[in-house]
């Protein structure tokens, strides 16, 4: 039987977003009878300097760890020696674990992740799988870092582009982003929208009166608007920070922050610097278990994603809230993916970016009669449950890589 070799910076017991969705199909595989192996670092997504074991079975997948650079995300100079580390590294491990007719399955973290897996695959006969949680270069264009708008990005773009063409199949999670990668050229039948998912058996709507967090936080009666997960670069927080502003002497409404990310400590340093202590909780990123407890402390969640970078990125933290049942607040463009899927499933709100009066008016009506947020949830979870459900996803994984793993027949 063919095998799956997953090339990805982070895996269990890592707890970052792509680690976990990654984690999840490669034990479901290796349960299924399908030898897979991780290539991976011994870092954690949050500590640099954690020294993960080199070798070990987890679950019934081979880890195979190594060795690379260990800057951190705090500058973009370390950040990019820890991604060419991890490229060297990662090629040698290929070659060394790999047999002809594996199939070698490259996330995008760090960045570009396909082409050296591409070189890898060629000089191994290997069959290669693209998983593209977003597209580079053009999220680093859009975010502003420097090179990236310029022939650099050009010739980025190409490589990533003859990756996406090497490839048997490249997955992405959204169909706006199967949009943008079939306007690079590359061929409509290799391309497959499967969505990134969360364990939706565990995290189930828990009621406000069962929720031990909501006690334990003292949050009482109050009105939670929550945020959980990274809050990174294509994040606007702007937005929910004005409108937190004009809604400072309402004393029903709290914001609940859960994780981390490069803008947690700049929101934190936002709200001093405005006063609003008093209406702001922070928390650090919940353990795995009780997940599905801090999801269901918030009345209401909201997401955001910068309009520039629709098709480009999806937030998997929508997963996350809808299988809690709870609803959403959207601040992102208004025809955007995510905004599409509130209003056809009637989950919650969307606010676009810069409209903090609109928000705080929203708001302050919500804590006032909070009726409709029931309905909302409900629906957020059949949403889930009828198009993102795990299980849906994981047989959709499977399907795939079986058809890529399926023997080349002859032309003759």
């Amino acid at each position: 039987m063919t095998r799956i070799i997953f090339l990805n910076r982070f895996f269990h017991p890592d707890h970052s977003a792509t680690s976990q969705i990654l984690s999840d199909l490669a034990f479901h595989l290796a349960g299924r009878g399908r030898e897979v192996h991780v290539v991976t670092s011994r870092q954690r997504y949050d500590a640099p300097d954690a020294g993960l074991p080199e070798r070990e079975t987890s679950r019934g997948v081979e880890v195979h760890r190594i060795a690379t650079t260990r800057f951190g995300r705090a500058a973009l100079l370390g950040r990019g020696f820890d991604y060419l580390s991890f490229y060297a590294a990662m090629r040698r491990a290929v070659l060394a674990v790999a047999r002809p007719g594996d199939i070698i399955v490259a996330k995008t973290d760090p960045p570009l992740l396909c082409v050296p897996a591409m070189y890898a695959a060629s000089r191994r006969a290997l069959r290669l799988v693209n998983w593209m949680q977003d597209l580079y270069p053009e999220v680093a264009a859009e975010l502003g870092v420097p090179l990236t708008h310029g022939l650099l990005g050009r010739w980025l773009a190409r490589w990533r582009d003859a990756a996406l063409r090497a490839a048997s199949a490249n997955v992405v999670v959204g169909a706006r982003m199967a949009d943008r990668v079939a306007a690079r050229g590359i061929a409509s039948e290799r391309i497959h929208v499967i969505p990134n998912w969360c364990d939706d058996e565990v995290i189930r709507p828990v009621a406000a009166a069962d929720n031990p967090l909501r006690r334990e936080w003292g949050l009482g009666d109050r009105f939670v608007v929550g945020y959980s997960g990274n809050l990174g670069r294509a994040h606007d927080f702007s937005t929910l920070l004005a409108a937190a502003e004009r809604l400072r002497n309402d004393e029903r409404i709290v914001f609940l922050f859960v994780g981390g990310g490069h803008k947690f400590d700049e929101l934190a340093r936002g709200v001093a610097a405005r006063g609003l202590e008093r209406s702001f909780r922070f928390k650090p990123y919940q353990e795995q278990a009780v997940l599905k407890f801090s999801l269901g402390v918030p009345d209401i969640h909201w997401i955001s994603l910068n309009p520039e970078l629709e098709g480009l990125i999806f937030p998997s933290k929508f997963y996350g809230i809808a299988a809690a049942g709870r609803p959403l607040i959207a601040i992102a463009a208004p025809d955007g993916e995510v905004a599409r899927l509130v209003r056809e499933h009637g989950c919650g709100f969307v606010v676009a970016p810069g409209e903090a009066d609109k928000l705080a008016a929203l708001l302050a009506a919500l804590a006032a009669d909070r009726g409709a947020l029931a309905g909302m949830g409900a629906r957020a979870r059949a949403m889930l449950e009828a198009q993102f459900a795990r299980r849906r996803a994981l047989e959709r994984w499977c399907r795939v890589l079986d058809a890529v793993g399926e023997p080349v027949t002859s032309s003759r």
